[in-house]
């Protein structure tokens, strides 16, 4: 080869190189989360610019911006928030509806609506075990979350069986009531991973739901709200706190990670929860009940 030919050669490799972006490193598994950000509004008008920033290693976003099809992140925005090596989980509700939500007027005229959420009066719970909550709400909102490119979904309001009214749900029990919330989640793994293996399914709350058969196997975390800290600077002194706590240890015992959230803004209750994560092997995020900004990353 002539000397030329060698030096163009080297020349071009070196503006090849020079011109490659290095590939993003890639998100962690779910397990070795330490610290994360949850935020379901307050995004502004940019590409999710601050929660790329971050240096927190999951990000849980609302499947929407503003609650509208139109508002649904997309997945330029999911890829660029992912390329800055987090994992991103899709925030959606699963045992009730909020009036915001672009799909709330024809639930609302569906016969799914039960009672309205006392602490959040314009929300519903609905009988999330029907057919047609699945078919009009759920399962349109599963895609949504694949086709955006989410590594997974984080489930909200399985609580719904304990806040029903049993009078307005004849024949139904807490008991069968769990039970048939646990199959809801179950049924949404099973179709999630199916159409993208690995997909994560964590729900939020509800620890208990354990006890029924199929429901750990078909989680890879769950969330845990007011473990340690209730909103806002509340110690979680009840009797419940601490049966959450066992809950939570007897999942994380079987190799599903625990993302816990506390409400605190006090610097020694922001310290002392974050001790707790450590001590206890949770991933945290100490925030406002808001929930409208990113907290402050930790490892």
């Amino acid at each position: 080869m002539r000397a030329g030919s060698v030096t163009a050669g080297v020349l071009a490799l070196a503006m090849m190189s020079c011109s490659t972006k290095p590939a993003a490193p890639p998100p962690p598994a779910l397990d070795s989360v330490t610290s994360f950000a949850y935020q379901l509004q307050g995004y502004g008008s940019g590409w999710l610019e601050e929660l790329e920033r971050s240096g927190h290693q999951l990000a849980i976003i609302d499947l929407s911006r503003d609650g509208s099809a139109r508002g649904h992140f997309g997945a330029d925005e999911v890829g660029r928030l992912r390329g800055s090596a987090k994992l991103v989980l899709a925030y959606f509700e699963i045992g009730s509806i909020e009036e915001f939500r672009h799909e709330w007027p024809a639930v609302r005229d569906s016969g799914l609506v039960l009672n309205r959420w006392h602490d959040w009066p314009d929300e519903h719970f609905v009988r999330y075990w029907e057919n047609l909550w699945w078919e009009s709400v759920v399962r349109p909102r599963v895609d949504q979350a694949i086709a955006a490119g989410f590594d997974g979904v984080y489930l909200d309001t399985p609580l719904a069986y304990e806040e029903l009214d049993l009078k307005l749900v004849r024949g139904e029990t807490r008991e069968s009531l769990g039970r048939r919330m646990a199959d809801l989640i179950i049924r949404i793994s099973v179709y999630a991973k199916a159409r993208r293996p690995g997909m994560l399914i964590v729900p939020q709350n509800s620890p208990e739901l354990r006890h029924f058969s199929g429901y750990t196997e078909a989680i890879d975390g769950i969330g845990m709200e007011e473990l340690f800290f209730q909103a806002t600077d509340r110690r979680c002194v009840e009797d419940w706190c601490e049966e959450n706590l066992a809950e939570a240890l007897a999942l994380r015992r079987r190799g599903k990670a625990v993302l816990a959230t506390d409400y605190a803004v006090r610097p020694e209750n922001v310290r002392s929860a974050r001790a707790l994560y450590r001590k206890y092997g949770f991933a945290g995020n100490v925030t406002v009940l808001a929930l409208d900004r990113i907290s402050e990353e930790h490892g």
